[in-house]
């Protein structure tokens, strides 16, 4: 079968559509023969090198750990009923709720039978894909943040695929929503989604901007970008308010001085405060579907690349030109 593999670590460049060996299922895995996969910002991350001390790869090695396709062969302990069904998960690799995103840009890959969710009618493959990341972990920090009407929300990298949800959550919950992205593109994506207002990290001062606008500070302020962006966004929340710091598109986690928020009374929590503790993956994975199919939720894709284009989709996403998810086609997509 065809797999994209990495031999070395580097560039775009080191990705390579190769033939690999078909993998067989153990006794509680299944096979999905694989229609989508996710591309993530982690797995341009991963493939730099970046994090070996904490994230070790054994090269070579394929990348991507969410997947969606049809499953065509069951471990001997795994329900047969599986066969057929049209599913989303975690490769074999990833689990469930941890563990490195790898095996998935791969014609067939390998799951565990316990991470799968068969993808309900009237959601397509590409939409449960594009949830499996960021629709779990959406509703894990918009649980968490609890969101109320009328208060100030703000949030970062608000034009990615997790940031396209929460501002929908949010805006849903009856708060007011300001998005900070990076260009007019991005933010008009998170005005048209329900951004009360927006502004642009790309411009000096864009922090003191936002506490302007929520009438000094934000009471919850979801922190996507990480970095130094996140360390600014810190400075945007209001006295007493909470900082929760999810992610690192900015090639970071948040960089900010904890002991002035601390002095302010912000409560601070990081991405293991959230999503550390015993979570229902597969039950959160499939309450995010339901938001979707049922329309109360758009799940913003914005780009997707046939397989033989990996080296375009990462491009893409280091590029910050990507909105919403980045997805690869592999198999024929249902």
């Amino acid at each position: 079968m065809r797999a994209v593999q990495v031999k070395e670590f580097g560039g775009p460049e080191v990705l390579n559509l190769v033939e690999v060996p078909t993998p067989q299922p153990d006794s509680v895995e299944v096979v999905v023969d694989v229609e989508v996969a996710d591309v993530m910002f982690l797995d341009t991350r991963l493939r730099s090198g970046w994090g070996q001390d904490y994230f070790p790869l054994s090269l070579p090695y394929v990348p991507g750990g969410a997947i969606g396709g049809v499953v065509s062969a069951v471990g001997a302990e795994v329900d047969p009923r599986w066969l057929g069904k049209r599913v989303v998960t975690q490769t074999a690799a990833s689990g469930i709720g941890g563990g490195l995103p790898t095996g998935g840009y791969a014609e067939k890959s390998l799951a565990k039978a316990a991470t799968l969710t068969e993808i309900p009618d009237g959601l397509t493959t590409e939409q449960a894909v594009g949830l499996a990341h960021d629709g779990r972990t959406a509703l894990a920090v918009f649980d968490r943040a609890g969101v109320q009407p009328n208060l100030w929300v703000l949030i970062t990298a608000a034009a990615g695929g997790l940031g396209t949800l929460l501002i929908q959550l949010s805006v849903a919950a009856g708060a007011q929503v300001v998005a900070a992205a990076g260009g007019p593109e991005k933010l008009a994506l998170a005005t048209r989604l329900g951004a009360t207002a927006v502004v642009d990290y790309s411009v000096d001062g864009w922090e003191d901007r936002a506490r302007e606008i929520t009438g000094g500070g934000a009471a919850v302020v979801l922190d996507g970008a990480g970095g130094a962006l996140g360390g600014a966004a810190l400075t945007a929340a209001a006295d007493t308010g909470l900082f929760l710091g999810y992610g690192s598109a900015a090639g970071d986690f948040a960089t900010g001085d904890a002991d002035a928020a601390a002095a302010r009374g912000v409560t601070v929590l990081g991405l293991f405060d959230i999503v550390g503790k015993d979570v229902d993956w597969v039950g959160i994975t499939a309450r995010a579907q339901e938001a979707v199919a049922g329309g109360g939720l758009e799940v913003v894709i914005g780009q997707t690349f046939p397989i033989d284009q990996v080296r375009q989709a990462h491009s893409a996403i280091e590029s910050r030109s990507a909105l919403g998810r980045t997805l690869l086609t592999v198999g024929a997509s249902l």
